[in-house]
């Protein structure tokens, strides 16, 4: 980092009259604590859960938002060396910044992602949407060398969240998995993953153009939940007769939720990923669950070796993310697409001038 770098350029939370906006502000260096690192960063996946954050409706938040970072660190806390971590080391900035280690989560295997003293990009600590951020050194996660920028960035939420959802499903490859919000950012990647690791998929979405990106990017069935008439009996009807051994609720609305479980077939796993707002709830009969042997799980992001798993399926060229570069300055306008749901695919802030370990983003 240049010595005279004191201001970096970052995308800041707004909000009057309930309307929120992100304006893009030049701000002072953040202090770093003993143990922290300074991450410049060269790139920010765009997730769905920034603009419900933006909203309010999740709670509190930072002023700084986004978690899809990477970078490389230029600065080390007082208390560190290069052998605890060495300048210029390619990071990934992710929606959990740090966690205690100690709770009963984090004692349980791959509890991490449920610490009850988690720390959250954005919510705790100022997020990715700038050109630098501060991450503790114990959390930090390194990435491989030999991919894109564009190609990690939309794992480090997105791709796992859905590759983990997937992992621990209980469905076994050659069965029918159904992805309801299959068009958006989760949803697609877990078309991609589902698609790589064995399982026959049925997107369920809305639009004509969610039909075409589904189905690209390998899923067998496209159902469009506008002009179906009768989904549950459609979606039965080709997986078996029975049902999909899994649904994944990408979406993040009730609606997708209160007919998930008719999509089902005996014994299989609803998969909670969306988030509809708090207040939201859904009903199910106990007889229902207790007849059909039916579970519901959530699936909250992935570890950091989760992340790592789902990173080696795009080395390997099985998922292929596809992206749309952006700048700070157009969060708004992604903002609007999004809640419109005209988003297809995954967007990219590119931050700073000197990114040299990316390539031209794939549309």
């Amino acid at each position: 980092m240049p010595e005279q770098c004191t201001f970096y350029k970052a995308a800041v939370i707004t909000r009057s009259n309930k309307e929120s906006r992100f304006e893009v502000k030049t701000l002072p260096l953040p202090e770093l604590g003993p143990t922290d690192v300074l991450v410049k960063l060269s790139i920010s996946g765009v997730c769905g859960t920034d603009f419900a954050l933006a909203s309010g409706e999740l709670g509190p938040t930072c002023s700084i938002l986004g978690h899809e970072g990477v970078g490389r660190v230029v600065k080390l806390g007082s208390a560190l060396v290069e052998t605890n971590i060495r300048l210029g080391q390619r990071v990934g900035v992710t929606w959990i910044r740090d966690i205690c280690g100690e709770c009963s989560m984090c004692l349980h295997d791959g509890g991490e992602t449920r610490c009850a003293e988690q720390v959250h990009s954005g919510r705790k600590v100022n997020g990715t949407f700038a050109e630098y951020t501060v991450v503790p050194q114990r959390y930090l996660l390194k990435i491989p060398e030999d991919l894109t920028d564009e190609e990690v960035a939309p794992i480090l939420c997105g791709g796992v969240t859905s590759y983990k959802a997937l992992k621990t499903c209980g469905a076994v490859p050659g069965q029918w998995i159904a992805i309801s919000g299959a068009g958006g950012g989760v949803g697609a990647l877990g078309v991609m993953y589902a698609k790589a690791m064995g399982f026959r998929v049925i997107a369920i979405d809305a639009g004509v153009a969610k039909r075409q990106c589904c189905l690209e990017l390998g899923a067998e069935l496209y159902f469009d939940v506008v002009k179906e008439q009768n989904l549950l009996a459609s979606v039965k009807k080709v997986a078996d007769g029975k049902g999909a051994a899994a649904v994944l609720v990408a979406a993040g609305n009730i609606a997708a939720y209160q007919s998930a479980m008719g999509l089902l077939g005996p014994f299989g796993t609803l998969v909670c990923v969306g988030i509809p707002p708090p207040p939201q709830t859904f009903g199910i009969s106990p007889i229902v669950m207790i007849d059909n042997g039916f579970r519901i799980i959530g699936s909250a992001v992935g570890t950091r070796g989760d992340i790592l798993e789902a990173i080696d399926f795009v080395r390997r060229k099985v998922v292929r993310p596809a992206v749309m570069t952006a700048r700070l300055e157009d969060l708004n306008g992604i903002a609007g697409l999004t809640k419109s749901g005209k988003v297809l695919g995954k967007y990219v802030i590119t931050l700073g001038d000197d990114r040299k370990d990316s390539d031209q983003a794939r549309v």
